[in-house]
């Protein structure tokens, strides 16, 4: 069976990751350790594990003109991603992410998040001979672009452009504990599939509106290095499963595996620029 052709629209954001004791309190200087450094962001993970996965992916994005986004391109391309960028004048955005020793990150970002919006000239007339895309951000009409994909799926926090967008979508997905990816499905015309995931305690899903059950977390093949970029790795993995054709139980089930291998790497995927 040929892999699924797949794609992310989306933005990149190139991220530094430090290991910290504990969070400090107001007004207190800690030491936290650089452990990773690359371009990340929701886009970034996703397409980066999604070229693992399927052995390539268009990345259609947005990219400032400085040496962050020069980096970030070199790093994705090496990576098996394709990058379509349109071109945006200043600093790619750059992000912050303090692992404590739980693993859990806590993320600061500067400056706007750049994005790519259907005005850019990328060839968005080509998403119809996608198997799958994963719709990370952009505006209304890049949605609509997407959604000539066989299979669309759309990460929650993008909920309010789903709706202003007005289509149907084959997946919707998201944090069960994270106030940004809350969404309403009555909003919406109901997505074939809805997931919550929960952390290592699995997740909900509903089939065309309609609750269907629970899927169970995988366990992890070691010990947890950190969580960044974990729910963008299910997404990304979810995408390819719904993409080659599995059913729900077993593209919640494949995905969940790729989250869980994810917690055991420094960082969102192996490979990154070395940190000195």
């Amino acid at each position: 069976m040929s892999l699924p052709r797949v794609a992310v629209v989306g933005h990149v954001e190139w991220t530094t990751i430090a290991r910290f004791t504990r969070v400090p309190v107001a007004g207190e200087v800690i030491h936290a350790d650089v452990t990773w450094e690359g371009p990340a962001g929701g886009g970034g993970v996703a397409a980066v594990a999604l070229a693992r996965l399927a052995g390539g992916c268009s990345f259609f994005t947005s990219l400032g003109d400085d040496d962050a986004g020069r980096r970030a391109q070199e790093q994705l391309q090496s990576q098996g991603v394709q990058v379509l960028a349109g071109p945006r004048r200043g600093r790619t955005r750059l992000a912050t992410s303090l692992i404590d020793s739980s693993g859990e990150r806590t993320t600061t970002t500067y400056g706007p998040r750049p994005e790519p919006v259907a005005a850019d000239p990328l060839p968005w007339a080509d998403l119809p001979a996608y198997d799958a895309v994963f719709f990370v951000s952009g505006d209304v009409a890049a949605m609509r672009a997407a959604r000539a994909a066989r299979t669309l799926v759309v990460t929650s926090r993008e909920f309010a452009t789903v709706v202003r967008a007005g289509i149907t979508l084959d997946a919707l997905v998201g944090s069960l504990h994270d106030p940004a990816e809350r969404y309403d499905l009555t909003l919406i015309p109901s997505p074939a599939l809805a997931v919550g995931t929960d952390g290592a305690n699995g997740g909900e899903f509903t089939v065309r509106g309609r609750p269907a059950g629970r899927y169970r977390a995988t366990e992890p093949p070691g010990p947890t290095a950190d969580l960044y970029g974990v729910g963008d790795t299910f997404a990304a993995a979810l995408t390819y499963a719904l993409g080659a054709g599995m059913d729900t139980a077993a593209a919640l089930s494949f995905a969940a595996g790729s989250g869980s291998d994810c917690t055991t790497c420094v960082g969102p995927f192996p490979i990154a620029v070395p940190v000195a």
